[in-house]
C-alpha cells in the first residue's frame, strides 16, 4: 500500500509538472505573438485586420476542435491525444520560422490552433482524473498559475527576443522546450486515461458541430459584412441541428443534459464565455497602443504588459485552494466584479495617459481574473461525472476560445468601422484610439452583466429578488 501510495504521488507530481510545462509554453507563445504583431505587420506590409487574423486563425481552429478532441480523448486516451498535440505544435512552430509571407503564417497558425485543441481539450481532464475533488482546486490553480507565468514572461522575454533577434526568434525559442515535454510524457506517464473506452465516437455530431462553430465564429469575426451575417446565421442553424441530433444520440460528443440539468456547469461555462469575451483583446490593444501611440519598443511594451498576467499568477493558486473549501461561484463573481471595474477605467485612456495608470489597471484586471479563473474551472470540472471529464475539459477550452473569438470579432468589427483596411500610420492613430476606447466600454458593460450570470450558478441567488 505504501509503494502504491508513493507511485500515486510520483504520478501526480509528474502530471502537474508536464501540465504546467505545456500551459506555460502555450501561454508564452500567445503573449509573445501579440507583442510581435507590429514587427510582423511591418515585415509583411500587413494592415490591422490582417494582423488580427494572425490571432484569429489560431483561435478559430482551436475553438472548433477543442470539444472534438476532448471527447476523442475520453474514448481513445487523453494522454495519446495530448501527446499528438505537443508533437504537432512543435512541428508547426518550427516551420513558421521560415514563413515567406503572412498567408503562410496564418496557415501554420491554424495548425497551431489544432494542436492547442488537442492539448487543452485533454489536459484539464487528465489533471481532474488524477486529483480528487478535495485537492483538485489547488492542482487546477497551480496549472493556471503556470499559464499566467507564461503570459508574464511572454512580454518580457518575448520583447527582448523580438527587439534583438527579430520576431521569428520567439518560435525558435520554444521548440526545444516542446521536445523536452514530449520526452517527459514518454518517461514519466506510464498510464492512460480513457474512461469512455469502447464507446462509439459521434462522427456525424462532430462534423455538424465543427460547421456550426466555424460558421458562428468566422461570421462574427468579419461583421458587419454581408458574408459575416450569412455565416453567423448558418452557424446558428447548424448549432440548432447539432442540438437536435445530440439529444437523440446514445454517445454524443456533447451531453446537453450538462447544460439543461446541471446548473453549476451551465452558468460556470457561460461565465467563462463572458469574461474571456471581455478581456480577450486586452493584450492585443495594449500592444498596439503602446507601440504605436506611445512609440515604445517591444521590450518596454512587454515590461508594462507583465502586470496583468502577473496579477493573475499571484492569485490563481490561492483562489483555487479557497474554492476547495468555499463557494467557488462567489469567489469567481468577486473576481469578475474586479475585472469590470478595471475595464470601465480603461475607457478613459488617451494619448497622454500616464504609464503608471495603465500598469495599475492591467494589474487590477489581472488580480480580478486570478480570483475568477481557478474557482470557475474547479466548479466546472467538479460538477460532472468522471466519464464526462473530457467533455468538460473540451467545453472549458471551447468556452474560453469562443469568448476570445467574440472579443477579437468585436475588435475587428470596430477596426472595420473606424479604420478599414488601412496600414496603421500616425494619421490613423486617432481612429485607432477611438476603436480601443469603444471596445473597452462594450467589454466593461458585458463583464458587469456577467457578474449576475456568475452569481446565478448558486440556487439561492434568485431568492434574493423574490417578494414576500
Amino acid at each position: 500500500m505504501i509503494q502504491a501510495s508513493e507511485q500515486e504521488k510520483s504520478l501526480k507530481k509528474s502530471i502537474l509538472i508536464i501540465a504546467a510545462f505545456a500551459a506555460f509554453l502555450s501561454s508564452f507563445l500567445f503573449s509573445a505573438i501579440v507583442l510581435a504583431l507590429p514587427a510582423m505587420g511591418e515585415e509583411f506590409n500587413a494592415n490591422a485586420i490582417e494582423m488580427g487574423w494572425i490571432l484569429n486563425s489560431f483561435s478559430l481552429s482551436s475553438g472548433v476542435f477543442l470539444l472534438v478532441f476532448g471527447r476523442l480523448g475520453d474514448i481513445a486516451g487523453r494522454k495519446r491525444i495530448f501527446s499528438f498535440g505537443i508533437l504537432f505544435l512543435t512541428l508547426s512552430t518550427f516551420f513558421i520560422v521560415f514563413s515567406p509571407n503572412i498567408l503562410i503564417v496564418i496557415i501554420l497558425r491554424i495548425i497551431q490552433g489544432l494542436s492547442n485543441a488537442m492539448i487543452f481539450g485533454t489536459i484539464m481532464a487528465i489533471v481532474s482524473a488524477a486529483f480528487k475533488p478535495g485537492e483538485r482546486g489547488r492542482a487546477v490553480g497551480l496549472n493556471l498559475t503556470s499559464t499566467y507565468l507564461g503570459l508574464s514572461l511572454g512580454p518580457l522575454l518575448g520583447g527582448f527576443l523580438i527587439l534583438y533577434l527579430g520576431w521569428r526568434s520567439i518560435f525558435i525559442f520554444i521548440v526545444p522546450f516542446n521536445i523536452v515535454t514530449l520526452i517527459l510524457i514518454k518517461l514519466k506517464i506510464k498510464i492512460e486515461w480513457a474512461d469512455s473506452s469502447g464507446e462509439r465516437f459521434d462522427l456525424k455530431g462532430s462534423i455538424i458541430y465543427c460547421f456550426a462553430l466555424f460558421g458562428f465564429m468566422y461570421g462574427f469575426s468579419i461583421l458587419p459584412s454581408l458574408i459575416g451575417w450569412i455565416c453567423l446565421a448558418m452557424g446558428l442553424l447548424f448549432g440548432f441541428i447539432f442540438m437536435l441530433i445530440e439529444l437523440k444520440t446514445e454517445n454524443p460528443i456533447f451531453e446537453f443534459k450538462l447544460i439543461f440539468k446541471n446548473r453549476m456547469f451551465a452558468f460556470s461555462s457561460l461565465s467563462s464565455i463572458i469574461i474571456y469575451a471581455s478581456i480577450g483583446t486586452i493584450s492585443f490593444y495594449t500592444s498596439l497602443y503602446l507601440q504605436y501611440l506611445k512609440n515604445l519598443d517591444a521590450m518596454t511594451t512587454g515590461l508594462i504588459m507583465i502586470s496583468q498576467p502577473l496579477g493573475t499568477a499571484i492569485l490563481s493558486t490561492l483562489a483555487g485552494k479557497l474554492s476547495d473549501n468555499g463557494n467557488p461561484g462567489i469567489i469567481a463573481s468577486i473576481g469578475m466584479g474586479t475585472v469590470s471595474i478595471g475595464l470601465f477605467l480603461f475607457y478613459f485612456i488617451n494619448e497622454n495617459t500616464n504609464i503608471a495608470y495603465l500598469i495599475a489597471l492591467l494589474g487590477l484586471i489581472g488580480l480580478g481574473f486570478g480570483l475568477f479563473s481557478s474557482p470557475n474551472t474547479n466548479a466546472i470540472m467538479s460538477s460532472v461525472e468522471k466519464k464526462y471529464l473530457g467533455i468538460a475539459s473540451g467545453t472549458l477550452g471551447t468556452m474560453r476560445t469562443i469568448g476570445q473569438m467574440l472579443s477579437m470579432g468585436i475588435a475587428m468589427m470596430l477596426f472595420s468601422l473606424y479604420i478599414g483596411r488601412e496600414i496603421i500610420t500616425p494619421s490613423i492613430y486617432p481612429a485607432l484610439l477611438i476603436a480601443i476606447r469603444t471596445s473597452f466600454l462594450i467589454f466593461a458593460i458585458l463583464c458587469t452583466l456577467g457578474i449576475f450570470v456568475s452569481l446565478s450558478r448558486n440556487k439561492n441567488f434568485f431568492k434574493l429578488f423574490r417578494l414576500n
